[in-house]
């Protein structure tokens, strides 16, 4: 299965795609405000409301043989502790050798942030060479997470 962390995803429709070819049901889930698909592959779960809701949802369910769409940190680490998959929005592939470090680097950023009121950039903007960067790691997790099982 296929679960991604909706809100604010930039690559939802290229997921759709990787996971429709593989034949792969999808959870899509957010608090709202997302399009349905009319895929016969995809759910859409809406959750209530709050702070890490559907990350909890998506870390309550994932496991072997699973991959997460998230940009997420956190939900990242617990998805992996699960043993499912991880994949950001760029086709940064996340996993047990590399969230440690990914995880301190999250941490000491926020810290820099917040002893610097005017450092707060938003990053640099989703581009074409991350989409395909994305598509490419999605495929080889997908491939990868079949072997897992």
């Amino acid at each position: 299965m296929i679960y991604v962390d909706a809100d604010a995803c930039p690559v939802k429709a290229e997921v759709e795609r990787v996971g429709t070819r593989h034949k792969l049901k999808m959870f899509v889930v957010s608090n709202g405000g997302i399009r349905p698909s009319p895929n016969p592959y995809v759910e859409m779960v809406v959750v209530p409301d709050g702070p890490d809701v559907a990350d909890m949802w998506i870390a309550d369910r994932a496991t072997t043989g699973d991959v997460v769409i998230t940009g997420d940190i956190p939900l990242a680490a617990r998805c992996i502790e699960g043993g499912a998959r991880v994949v950001k929005h760029n086709g940064e592939v996340l996993n047990a050798r590399n969230i440690g470090g990914v995880l301190a680097t999250r941490d000491l950023m926020a810290d820099v942030r917040a002893a610097d009121p005017f450092r707060q950039g938003g990053g640099k903007p989703f581009s074409k060479v991350d989409r395909a960067r994305f598509l490419d790691a999605l495929e080889r997790e997908v491939r990868g997470a079949a072997r897992d099982v």
